[in-house]
């Protein structure tokens, strides 16, 4: 279970007020007496916060991640069952779930959400933000609290806004959920969710997770002993595994959550508020990623100053970042010892405690 605490408010973007809200979380290393030896990472859309289960290859001592020099924080987002507030969250106020009396939250919140427990847990600063898929969407968002706060952001597979690419395989995901039976229009009752729904939106996802290549040269035209193709044991795998982890309610929350990502709403021309990124970033593309394509990352290099590109070759798709944990780590480790060391051990008084 992660930690957890509780911020007394929050006023969502929308104007809703919620008290006593939740926030899950998890931390590696210590934090400094300057609090400003910190390191957050954003987690993707069914992941839970303890990122070094997800991202061990990445996070530990004298890795990109270094625990020995950083304290790692990870939260979680609004709307996920790992922790912080979520459709399947009880009211304080009423007793009872919130289900879709839940006000729909933004990208923005969640990272508005996220400041105040940094503020909590006595961050001044932040020496970089990394995530990938919407964990890199949160990246994007950090950076806007300018560079007196946020010194760096790593950004990984994501563009600086939803696509009508991803936003479709968004709605598809729903419509698998909400043609479900035991769907009842989000009021299905807990004992009984519609898993056959969520199965094949996760089925679905995990078909964009990955690529032509990953698919051939994992299974190819294989069969299982009883006669299935092996890719499709595998996505049933997968199908089978997200009912026993994670809640229908929350997965179309969260898709929601996702499409609302575009970091030039209500702020300026898409191309002005890249430029506005003034810290050093590190934008990370996959070249076979058929999700997040390598031109929106492409893209976000264009405009966005102080930014350099790396690309990962992996053959996996979406879930490269996941999967070749030692090429990312020694990528954002470079760029770390390069451009974020320098500003951390710069700070007078410097000391892990």
């Amino acid at each position: 279970m992660p930690r957890i605490i509780n911020i007394p408010t929050f006023e969502f973007e929308n104007g809703e007020v919620l008290n006593e809200v939740p926030v899950g979380y998890e931390r590696w290393g210590e934090l400094n007496e300057t609090g400003d030896n910190v390191i957050v990472v954003g987690h993707s859309l069914t992941s839970t916060p303890n990122a070094q289960s997800w991202w061990h290859g990445c996070i530990g001592p004298g890795k990109a991640l270094d625990t020995d020099k950083y304290y790692v924080v990870c939260a979680n987002v609004i709307g996920s069952p790992y922790g912080t507030v979520s459709p399947i969250s009880i009211n304080p106020e009423t007793g009872v779930a919130y289900r879709d009396n839940l006000p729909q939250a933004s990208v923005r919140d969640t990272v508005r959400l996220h400041k105040k427990l940094l503020d909590t847990l006595g961050v001044r600063k932040i020496a970089f933000v990394i995530g990938g898929s919407m964990g890199g969407m949160q990246a994007l968002e950090w950076a806007y609290y300018g560079s007196d706060y946020v010194q760096g952001i790593v950004p990984i597979a994501v563009g600086g806004r939803h696509s009508s690419w991803c936003i479709a395989w968004s709605e598809a995901q729903r419509q698998a959920i909400y043609s479900d039976p035991n769907w009842k229009d989000g009021s299905y009752e807990l004992g009984s969710p519609p898993q056959n729904g969520l199965a094949v939106a996760r089925m679905m996802a995990m078909i964009s997770y990955r690529s032509l290549g990953s698919f051939e040269s994992r299974f190819g035209r294989g069969r299982n002993r009883a006669g299935s193709f092996r890719a499709e044991t595998w996505l049933h795998h997968h199908g089978d595994q997200i009912i026993n982890r994670f809640d229908p309610a929350c997965y179309v929350y969260l898709t929601h959550l996702m499409d609302t990502h575009d970091i030039a709403r209500g702020r300026d021309e898409y191309g002005v508020t890249l430029g506005a990124i003034t810290q050093p970033t590190l934008a990370i593309g996959i070249r076979s990623d058929v999700l997040y394509l390598l031109e929106e990352l492409e893209e976000l290099c264009r405009y966005i100053p102080h930014s350099e590109l790396a690309v990962m070759e992996g053959l996996h798709g979406h879930d490269t970042f996941l999967i070749d944990q030692d090429e990312l780590n020694e990528m954002v480790l470079t760029w770390r010892q390069r451009h974020i060391d320098p500003l951390v051990d710069s700070v007078v008084g410097y000391q892990v405690g």
